[in-house]
């Protein structure tokens, strides 16, 4: 029979494990700040859905009990290193430090993969992710406001080594995204495929961002510090590694949009 405070905490979890809001990116078009083989990549992007915030702890343990599989201890360490879901108390539980409204953090770009594909989505590929966190809460491209830039650094900087905030805390973006920027790092689909290491690619993965002849990875836009941090953390990173600062949300293909 269980306490009725573990009863509570598992109630509070149900009822934050709410449905997941998808909303609309229009198409458009924009300069990446990444520069592939010298030459700064103009983009065209078809329109798309993406999460309105990322995925949290309480959705994450909605996954892991519908899906047994990718419970911690169950997953092979060719998905999923040793640290998976390391902060959660148990399998199903992520314990009173851990809030629901919190990013689920410590989870495997291939454990991420699975969670977009349950709910019928993907992870964003860098130039969808890239475009959406260009926007502020009054601007497409925010990119060249320098206040705006220093306090999204500003702003990793300090978070580096804790647990994410919680969500919701900052204005959404003009598409109405929430948490893009400051809160943690975000897997996308085709992250190894920015770097010049072949080895680090994700087998099968669209190389979209191939680098032509072996070229190093530049920027092209110098004053993105707090996006070259975050190109840095990836990098470092192989498919089966989960951190304490990397997390994750989701994105649908529109219909007659590709």
């Amino acid at each position: 029979m269980i306490s009725r405070q573990f009863a509570l905490f598992l109630l509070l979890f149900s009822f934050a494990a709410k449905a997941a809001d998808y909303v609309a990116i229009p198409a458009g078009r924009f300069e990446s700040a990444l520069a592939v083989a010298g030459h700064a990549a103009h983009v065209r992007l078809a329109a798309f859905s993406m999460r309105s915030e990322p995925v949290t702890n309480a959705e994450f343990r909605v996954f892991v009990r519908q899906h047994a599989e990718w419970r911690r201890g169950r997953v092979p360490p060719l998905l999923a290193d040793a640290n998976y879901l390391s902060q959660w108390q148990g399998p199903l539980q992520p314990g009173a430090s851990i809030l629901p409204d919190q990013p689920v953090v410590e989870v495997s770009w291939f454990a991420a993969r699975a969670y977009c594909h349950s709910e019928q989505a993907r992870l964003p590929n860098w130039y969808e992710w890239e475009y959406v966190s260009a926007a502020d809460a009054t601007r497409a491209d925010a990119r060249r406001d320098p206040l705006r830039n220093q306090g999204t650094l500003s702003a990793i900087q300090g978070a580096s080594g804790n647990l994410p905030g919680v969500i919701g805390r900052r204005p959404a973006n003009v598409y109405g995204v929430r948490d893009l920027n400051r809160l943690l790092w975000e897997w996308t689909g085709d992250y190894a495929a920015m770097f010049p290491n072949a080895d680090a690619r994700v087998p099968g993965s669209v190389v979209n961002l191939a680098l032509c002849g072996g070229s190093a990875l530049a920027f092209a836009d110098k004053n993105q510090y707090a996006l070259m941090m975050r190109v840095a953390a990836l990098a470092s990173l192989r498919p089966a590694d989960t951190t304490s600062r990397v997390g994750f949300r989701c994105v649908r293909d529109l219909q007659g949009d590709r």
